[in-house]
């Protein structure tokens, strides 16, 4: 192969990474199945390896391609631009479901539930807490990412580092505070459609929030391996770009789920 690109679209050499995706996804799908019903881990302990183990030498195939085998082009990278687009436009519309389950039920309650939201039993949070907390947190990383991005157009190496390693710490201090969260409720997801909608839709996000970290850190390590310039650094715009969708996504629930549902 060689180390140029005669053509305005990407072409990848054959890679092993999807079929090892596939499988792993498969086990740990199949796992979390035994796990729920036969109470073992196993399984899906080994799927979750195959995954991660995968998506690490995966990414290193396409850090290579970028930045050492001058394989994105401005043809290719425009290509990667409205692929990362539309995956966030597909995540948007993940989450429309969510909303749209959480307002069809707390509109109009069934008798079910006792005509009441929230249903009769269920104590929710108080929204000037740990969620409040969480968006301040969250709104916080907003203005660091921007940050590190501004320093990276700028070739400021040590600025962008700072903001990115503050943006990922901001991450994990949410990921904290919602575990905290979950341990301290008062209801579960088997608790009527309130908590089955609170959880699926604050779960989800908080998976989101742990991808989205996974995604800076890896950013972070390139970064310092010198892998970004000011004017090639698609991989770090992509993981602002999704950040910033994670941000946004919380503002809604916390103004529909948190606050306006409670």
């Amino acid at each position: 192969m060689t180390n140029y690109s005669n053509h305005p679209f990407h072409l990848v050499n054959q890679s092993p990474w999807p079929l090892t995706g596939a499988i792993g996804a498969m086990i740990t799908m199949t796992g979390l199945i035994k796990w729920f019903h036969q109470f073992n881990n196993i399984l899906t302990m080994l799927g979750l390896t195959i995954l991660i183990l995968t998506m690490i030498q995966w990414w290193r195939d396409i850090t290579r391609e970028g930045t050492y085998q001058g394989l994105h082009t401005k043809s290719v990278m425009k290509g990667l631009q409205w692929g990362m687009i539309l995956f966030i436009i597909s995540e948007v519309f993940f989450f429309i479901s969510f909303f749209w389950a959480f307002f069809h039920s707390s509109l109009s309650p069934t008798i079910e539930i006792g005509s009441l939201w929230p249903p009769l039993g269920i104590m929710p949070f108080n929204p000037l807490q740990i969620p409040m907390l969480n968006t301040a947190i969250l709104l916080a990383s907003g203005v660091t990412i921007t940050w590190s991005h501004h320093g990276l157009l700028h070739n400021n190496f040590n600025q962008t580092l700072q903001a990115l390693f503050f943006t990922i710490i901001l991450g994990l201090y949410f990921t904290i505070l919602q575990a905290y969260e979950y341990i301290e409720a008062t209801f579960t997801i088997a608790d009527s459609i309130y908590g089955s909608s609170f959880f699926m839709a604050t779960g989800f996000h908080g998976l989101h929030v742990i991808i989205g970290t996974t995604f800076l850190i890896t950013c972070l390590l390139r970064h310092s391996f010198l892998h970004f310039s000011a004017f090639h650094h698609f991989g770090f715009e992509a993981a602002a770009w999704y950040w910033h969708f994670v941000d946004v996504v919380w503002l809604f629930l916390y103004i529909s789920i948190y606050w306006w549902g409670s």
